[in-house]
Parts: C-alpha cells; structure tokens; sequence
C-alpha cells in the first residue's frame, strides 16, 4: 500500500496565477494551478492513499490577502476561505505571517477552514500549546499516520505577536523532545510540518543569514523517530533526505507541491520504503471551480487596485531593482518623504522589498502601492544614536559584496532565501559605503545636515515596526528605543498621502553612494 503526502506552504493568499504588478499577468503559480495539479495526481493515482496538508503562511503576502483581511466584506471573505477549503487540506499547521493581521482575524480564519490546525510550540504561559493542538492522527487504511506541528521562533519579530498577551514560543527541538515520543507510541508513521527551514546543507555547513529561525537540521539529527518533514518559511524549493529521512519544501506561492510517499506493509503497518518529489504547478491550467468561486472577489480587488490616485510630475518608476539599490531613485526618496511627513522626523530607512516592485506609475493607484508594499507592517519613530545609525548602515552593506572588482548582492541575502527586505535606503543623511572594504569598516562617509554625524549624537528615524524591533539582525534597533508609533500600515500610510496630495513631485538628492574602491 502506497500513503502519499501533498503539500503546499507560504502561498502567502496566490489564489490566482497572477502577481497584480498588472492587470493581465498570467504566472506559473497559484492555489488555482496547485488545485488542478493536485486533483490529475488523484486521477492518475487512484491506489494511493491521499492527504493533503497545507504547511503555513496563507493569510498574508498577496494584493488578495491583503484586500481580504481589510476591505472585504463577508461575502469575499467567505469566498477566500472557499477556495483553500476547495482543495480538501485535512493538515494545517500556522506560519509566523499568519498573526499580520491580528489573532482574531487568524482565529477566525481557522474557525473557518475545514483542515485541523497543529502546532506544538505557540504556547500560553504554562507552556500549554495554544491556537491549535499540538498534533492530530489521521487513520487511512488501517494505518495511523500522525503530524506534529512546529512554526519558526523567530515568528517572535513580528510585530502583531509581541501585542497578544500570554503568548509565547517554545524552542522547536523542546516541543520535539515533550511529543514525538507520544506521538511514536500512537501512530504507525510520524511526520513533522514545520513552518520552517533548514539552517545547515545535508554536509553539515551553515547556509543560513539568520541564526535560530530555521532550525529542521537540528530537530532530524538531534530527534529520533521522524519519518518525514514537510518544510516552508524560506521559499525554497526542495526534495531531499537529511539523515535518510524524505523532507520536503515546495517553494512560495503555490509554484510546486511538496510531495512524500510512504510505501508500507500490509500485514504490520511498517514502511517499507519512502520517496519525496516536488509537482510543478506551472503545466496545470487554473482550477475553474476555484476561479468561480474567487469571481466576485477577484472582480472587487481589481476595481480597488485600479482607482486613480494622484498624477507626478516626472517619474517614479525605474527598471533595474538591483541598480535601484545602488543609486537613490525618486521612488525610494517619495516613500521616504511620506515616512518622514508621518512620523515627524527628518531621516527615515525604508527598503526594496521584492524585484517585481518598479516603482509607481502614473496616475498613481492602489496597484502600484499594494505591489510594492505588500507586508502589513506598520512605522514608529526612533530615538538613536549616530552610533547606532553607522552600525545600521554597516549591517546593511552587507548586503553588497564585491567580485570582479564590481558590486554584486552578497550570496546569503539570496539564498536560503531572498532577503531583498533586510538592505535598507536612508533618507536625511548623506552616506557612502565603500564596498571594498571590509565588513564592519565600509561606512566610509556619513553626515547630517552637512556635518559629519558623531557617535553620541541624538537622532530620530523613522523605521518599519519589524526593523525597530531588531529585525532582519539589526541589534541596535531595540524597542526601548521607539518614542512614538502608528498602527496604520505603511500602505495606508501612502494611500492617505496621496488623497493629500492629488499631484505629487519626483524629486531626488542622490543622498548616498555605493562604491567598490
């Protein structure tokens, strides 16, 4: 008998094969695509024994999460729901973005879905697992396959999380170590969905930026009796074996299906042999049931993306992400202004956060703002020093790395995962970071207000909540430090800016340089 495990992670609300950048865009990803792709396996595999898990991250990322979880009514609310429903998750464990907007818009949510949600470590104050049971059994067959559920610590940076009252995380290995042995006793097959990846290769090497966020090559060398371990939370696309046990993870926003079989013995319920594959979503044309269910949904998110906003005068928009990073555009230095007009300082720091964002174009609409801000994270306005200011900027020249005698992106912000939102811009100051040199020393020229900026001085930035909190390895931002906050995001930010400003300027002082000599 063959028991096979389908499952998704981080399709972070990619109902529709399509990324909004424009209106008529057509991607080889999507709930949709995943669906079709999921029902022909069915239909080519009619002895296999089939479950469906769905591994976390799927109230947050998109134009259509966001729009859903602030704008829509019930109907379109409802009809989101439907379409994860539609694809029969019986498994569900809870990625860090699911707390983006709120606990009592996640709770509910999973009141909502039909699939049983799992996850061991999301703890109240007596280390008692809360949200969700810790793991579930399924019995196919006659044999009882359990999944235990795990969601990264570092769910902890986000900002929604650090509001809920009795609310805490247990390191993964510790949730391991209290109910995989339970877990053994009951089932015949033990499986771990962990939100979450891998911080070493199969040989051991640490390929991880950030140090305790991923944590599944300690949980399968330190933890015996796993039998496989569906991953997420670094959108990378894997079908492996770690310490021979099948381990999976199937990229970002439905673009493949982790999929693990279990061959097992009929007389003793005992695995004879397992296998793990990844299932392109991109040859599956997109679910037509789903797309009807989504239609009315879909139809309200484009009238909202497409409303006219404000007209510039000159451009906001640039082609080249990467030399965007280099070179200040108007766009960056706009967003900046508007950050700076909300919180009342005179610096600001805001990032590129993906390489689909090109800027705004004209008339401005919620489009171009959802695009480019899809991350429901809110500003505050800091209290630093000019040391803490150069010690920012020399964590984000990380960022660069030299080769060739050219700046090129360093290899850790792309792989595990892309991390385009941890190099931040800075607007206010006058800055160079010389590249060539080495890390820690690259700072080569900082000034406010025309004097160069001295370790006590006191200055006021104004930073994203999850960057002032310490995020993306930014120790020197700490939230002693916040004197003020908002709690609207940053896209609303924008939006109410522009209803200000029906006209706007691109303007750009080319405040910093990136250099390599």
């Amino acid at each position: 008998m063959k028991i096979t495990l389908l499952a998704t992670s981080d399709t972070h609300g990619f109902i529709e094969p399509t990324n909004y950048v424009d209106s008529n865009a057509d991607k080889p990803f999507g709930l949709q695509r995943d669906q079709t792709a999921i029902k022909r396996y069915a239909q080519q595999h009619p002895d296999e024994k089939i479950i469906l898990i769905d591994n976390g991250d799927f109230l947050e990322g998109s134009p259509m999460a966001y729009y859903v979880a602030k704008l829509a009514d019930q109907a379109d609310q409802a009809a989101f729901i439907s379409a994860y429903n539609q694809v029969g998750y019986q498994v569900g464990t809870i990625g860090n973005h699911e707390f983006d907007y709120g606990l009592n818009y996640l709770n509910f949510m999973m009141t909502n879905s039909h699939r049983q949600f799992v996850c061991a470590n999301i703890v109240d104050q007596h280390n008692e697992p809360q949200l969700a049971d810790p793991y579930t059994i399924i019995e196919i067959a006659g044999v009882k396959v359990g999944f235990l559920g795990l969601t990264t610590t570092s769910t902890k940076k986000w900002k929604n999380v650090n509001d809920l009252n009795e609310f805490n995380l247990i390191p993964e290995l510790d949730a391991c170590k209290r109910y995989i042995p339970e877990l053994r006793a009951k089932a015949d097959i033990v499986v771990v969905v962990y939100h979450g990846g891998f911080e070493r290769d199969h040989t051991g090497n640490w390929n991880d930026i950030n140090p305790g966020e991923n944590r599944g090559y300690d949980i399968l060398k330190h933890i015996k009796g796993i039998d496989a371990l569906i991953s997420g939370h670094q959108h990378r696309k894997i079908a492996s074996r770690l310490f021979n046990v099948p381990i999976v993870q199937p990229g970002s926003r439905g673009e493949f299906i982790g999929k693990i079989s279990f061959n097992v013995s009929n007389h003793d319920q005992k695995i004879t042999r397992t296998n793990s594959e990844l299932i392109s979503a991109s040859d599956s044309e997109p679910d037509e049931e789903m797309g009807q269910s989504i239609s009315r949904l879909s139809k309200h998110l484009q009238t909202w993306l497409d409303k006219p906003l404000s007209t510039i005068k000159g451009s906001l928009t640039f082609d080249d992400p990467f030399k965007a990073r280099i070179e200040e555009t108007a766009f960056i230095e706009f967003i900046q202004k508007i950050q700076m007009d909300k919180m009342g300082t005179d610096i600001s720091a805001t990032a590129l956060y993906n390489n689909e964002a090109h800027g705004f174009e004209d008339p401005i609409t919620m489009r171009n703002i959802i695009t480019n801000y899809v991350y429901p994270n809110t500003l505050v306005k800091s209290r630093i020093t000019g040391a803490d200011l150069r010690a920012a900027l020399e964590v984000t020249a990380k960022y660069f790395d030299v080769k060739h005698g050219a700046v090129t992106v360093n290899e850790q912000f792309m792989f595990p995962k892309e991390r385009f939102y941890n190099y931040d811009m800075y607007e206010g100051i006058d800055y160079t970071l010389n590249i060539s040199n080495p890390v820690g020393s690259r700072v080569t020229e900082l000034k406010y207000h025309g004097k160069d900026v001295v370790d006590d001085q006191i200055l006021y930035v104004a930073l994203n909540r999850y960057r002032a909190s310490g995020g993306g390895h930014y120790p020197m931002f700490t939230r002693d430090k916040i004197v003020a906050s908002s709690d609207t995001t940053i896209s609303q930010v924008i939006l109410e800016y522009l209803e200000q400003h029906p006209v706007v300027e691109a303007t750009n002082n080319h405040n910093f340089r990136i250099v390599s000599h």
